[in-house]
């Protein structure tokens, strides 16, 4: 139950981006280049002092090699398959105006679905994550977990923009932040299963998650962070990275 927990929380946490962007609209640069510099700390942390450490006692030196690279390489093939969301972007489509009167954009709405869609998927391997964590400790699981959370609150707010300036209301852009959001939750349960089956594939599992974040920190957190506002992320990623090293100490 753990499993289904943690990742749902997590999972949840693109919906919660959603509604910030429905309360408050697009959050300032700064208080995005905060959150995203933030969550890669701690995911940073998490993945250094934590996943790898616990692999290699579980595994082998090949196995956590291995399971790194895979980590790695599965996100760079969704990334190269499947667009992702990009928290902050400026040239995000905006409704368009005709004769100073709004209407909607079918581009925006388009591009909406097609950030939807990356989201969902890359959510899966997140899950897996989770998952692995789990089967090592509960401690583990709910640290990724929380990592994973924190990195999905700005791509809930990254795919409500467009939608929204595609039309759709937002109680149907927070149906679909939690839809793609409970891709976690089932990431999560295939990840118990198939860790489950010996330590090694633990240890490997762990090394996956640990080059899946470790992918994502690199190639999207940091250097959205750093166009929004360098030196405020800067500073919250070495919080984060200072917070993750103290709690799983």
């Amino acid at each position: 139950m753990d499993a289904v927990y943690y990742s749902f929380l997590a999972g949840f946490a693109t919906a919660v981006g959603a509604l910030i962007f429905g309360l408050i609209g697009h959050p300032g640069r700064r208080m995005l280049s905060g959150s995203l510099g933030f969550a890669g700390g701690v995911m940073l942390a998490i993945s250094v002092f934590d996943l790898m450490p616990e692999a290699l006692d579980l595994g082998t030196m090949f196995s956590v090699v291995v399971g790194f690279l895979l980590g790695v390489g599965v996100l760079f093939a969704l990334d190269q398959l499947v667009p992702h969301a990009h928290a902050g972007a400026d040239d995000q489509p905006k409704p368009e105006r005709t004769d100073n009167v709004p209407t909607f954009n079918s581009r925006a709405l388009q591009t909406g679905y097609l950030i939807f869609l990356g989201i969902a998927i890359h959510n899966l391997p997140e899950g897996l994550a989770i998952g692995a964590g789990l089967e090592a400790s509960p401690e583990l699981g709910l640290y990724i977990a929380v990592a994973i959370g924190l990195h999905n609150i700005p791509e809930g707010i990254a795919v409500a923009g467009p939608l929204r300036a595609g039309g759709l209301s937002l109680g149907k852009i927070f149906g679909l932040t939690l839809l793609a959001g409970m891709m976690t939750p089932l990431g999560a349960l295939i990840g118990l299963f198939l860790f489950g089956l010996s330590p090694v594939l633990v240890g490997g599992g762990l090394a996956f998650a640990a080059g899946a974040m470790v992918y994502i920190v690199i190639d999207e957190l940091i250097p959205q962070m750093a166009e929004l506002h360098q030196l405020v992320g800067t500073s919250a990623l070495l919080v984060g990275l200072l917070l993750g090293f103290v709690l799983g100490g």
